[in-house]
């Protein structure tokens, strides 16, 4: 969908571009602006999409830009990128460093980043922002594993967490609508893909996510937890390589794998079938163990909040992975639950001793907010060559 706002006279443009897992969303906005809100959003579903065309059509929308600099969310910066950073050639080999450890994202942040190059010419600035930047202080306890230290401090083995841009923009929006700033929350990120989150005081205590985003809830296609011994066996009984594991467990598994057909919710809740029940069941389970876990990690919370695609559009959902969770002080409003569909609200009643919310993640925004730094150190360190 496009989103126009008249444009007049020269300016520079923020083009962030967020390449998920099953759709790539573009969004453009005006350098001296941000909070205003992008000039033109377009999201696109098809996975053959061309890049260049995209690009160009976004363009078009805009005669009076006369500078771009393009923001792209990379979901894996490993050990050593975490805080926004201009595209160099060092970073863009330590994007692709970690291809391996987030396959359905990085090589398509690489990807676009090129067709960026492509598009906008060589000398283009380009900025990318880490979803793992929001948990690079998560504390020792929750991004540690029970692996020899030797190894892990060789290899970079530990939690990093993914989503990192929806859970800050989750709590940003818990700020802006009255939450207090040393709330602690549970953020669920339920879309494609799925994470749940610890947040006290805007600092995140733990996510389910972990060295690669297979980690912690089921998801549309990824399994979530899974143990390791289980990925060994099946290492042998198939006689498959590292590769066939790493499409079954990022491609084929997950709802899509338990439900058969497809992973999406909306057609999974549409069906009447066992496979499509238990797989939705096992879903919510999964996420409502999480609740429970970050409850304890966070002593109580103060709000549980939604967001994503299924976090937005799916009441249904909403109430299953809450359901029995009335011990917590964590209670829906039947109605106001069952009628929000695809916009903000608080779902639990008024008096509850949890507020429940849903939000609409605005991960663009964050984005071009993210890379305002980077944009202004470019123009000043360019001003000074001039």
């Amino acid at each position: 969908m496009m989103r126009r706002q008249h444009v007049a006279g020269s300016m520079h443009v923020l083009l962030t571009i967020n390449a998920g897992s099953s759709s790539v969303r573009l969004a453009a906005f005006r350098a001296a602006a941000v909070a205003a809100g992008p000039l033109v959003s377009r999201r696109h579903e098809r996975a053959d999409l061309d890049p260049g065309a995209a690009l160009d059509d976004l363009r078009a929308g805009l005669p009076g830009a006369t500078a771009w600099t393009c923001v792209h969310r990379v979901v894996h910066g490993g050990a050593t990128l975490s805080a926004p950073c201009l595209v160099d050639d060092t970073v863009e080999r330590a994007i692709a460093a970690c291809a391996g450890l987030a396959p359905l994202h990085n090589p398509r942040a690489l990807a676009w980043i090129e067709a960026c190059r492509a598009a906008f010419g060589a000398d283009i600035g380009q900025v990318a922002v880490f979803d793992t930047g929001f948990f690079a202080d998560l504390p020792a306890v929750a991004q540690t594993y029970a692996l020899p230290h030797a190894l892990c401090t060789a290899h970079g083995l530990r939690r990093y967490g993914f989503h990192g841009l929806a859970h800050a923009a989750l709590w940003s929006r818990w700020r802006a609508c009255g939450g207090a700033a040393d709330a602690r929350i549970v953020t669920l990120q339920l879309g494609s893909g799925c994470s749940a989150c610890a947040i006290a005081g805007g600092r995140a205590l733990d996510i389910s996510m972990g060295f690669s985003p297979l980690e912690g809830l089921v998801m549309a296609t990824r399994p979530g937890d899974l143990d390791a011994g289980l990925v060994l066996h099946l290492q042998q009984v198939l006689g498959a390589d590292v590769h066939e594991i790493e499409r079954l467990l990022s491609s084929e598994s997950g709802l899509r794998g338990m439900a058969g057909g497809s992973g999406d919710m909306r057609e999974l809740l549409a069906r009447d079938d066992e496979r499509a029940r238990l797989a939705v069941e096992v879903y919510c389970y999964r996420v409502r163990k999480y609740v429970g876990a970050y409850l304890a990690v966070l002593g109580g919370a103060d709000a549980i909040v939604f967001g994503g695609g299924v976090g937005e559009h799916a009441p249904a959902v909403r109430a299953a992975i809450l359901d029995g969770l009335g011990w917590a002080g964590i209670a829906l409003d039947t109605y106001a639950n069952a009628v929000l569909l695809g916009r903000e609200g608080r779902i639990s009643p008024p008096r509850a001793r949890v507020a429940v919310h849903v939000f609409q993640v605005d991960e663009a925004q964050a984005l071009a907010t993210a890379a305002l730094p980077c944009v202004e150190r470019r123009a000043a360190a360019r001003a000074r060559g001039a």
